[in-house]
């Protein structure tokens, strides 16, 4: 799998605007301004493929990243973000809930946490879901660069304890400052590239 050979290949908000392709997708869940743009950026290895920024609920559209035709990352709108309109976020919501529930090229779902920060009940009804499409839950631990290393591991028990998590989940602690867990992360994202069945 060649990082360089990556791009923006559809953004989409409706079904018939997906990739009419078989390759697997990896969807990246989690609450608005969680990094998960700065993750795909930090995974591949480029600044700015991925439209990062400090104001939440910027992205609105379902963004599909190719990766050398092996692998699409799909980028979801963040949830719980209280300053877009009820009427937005049920149309995110409708969006989000449509393509993780038909689309059958989804092969696993990647939860975003924010390691500062109890997870929410949304963040709590998003892991349920996971574990019980895929099984387990694999979670990115973001911006773990703004923690104390000596509250890492409480952090971490808290968001466990609170997710309820099991013993099958994988979880990794990312910066996309520091480069922490990229390459666990990345080792994880190959896993997945075989075409799905």
């Amino acid at each position: 799998m060649n990082l360089h050979n990556a791009s923006l290949a559809a953004v989409a908000v409706k079904s018939s605007q997906y990739p009419q392709t078989e390759i697997p997708e990896i969807a990246l869940a989690g609450r608005s301004n969680v990094g998960k743009s700065s993750f795909i950026n930090k995974i591949l290895n480029r600044k700015s493929l991925a439209r990062t920024s400090s104001t939440p609920g910027k992205t609105a559209t379902l963004n599909f990243y190719n990766i050398d035709n092996c692998l699409f990352l799909v980028d979801l709108p963040g949830y719980g973000y209280a300053k877009v309109s009820p009427a937005e976020r049920e149309r995110w919501g409708k969006m989000i809930n449509s393509y993780l529930s038909e689309r059958k090229q989804l092969c696993h779902t990647f939860l975003l946490l924010d390691a500062r920060h109890k997870p929410t009940e949304n963040d709590v009804q998003m892991y349920n879901w996971i574990v019980s499409r895929h099984g387990y839950a694999v979670i990115i631990v973001t911006k773990a660069d703004k923690i104390k290393k000596s509250d890492t591991e409480k952090n971490l028990s808290l968001i466990k304890s609170t997710l309820n998590a099991s013993e099958n989940d994988k979880f990794i602690l990312f910066s996309a400052v520091k480069d922490t867990g990229r390459a666990e992360a990345l080792e994880l994202i190959k896993t997945f590239t075989e075409v799905v069945e």
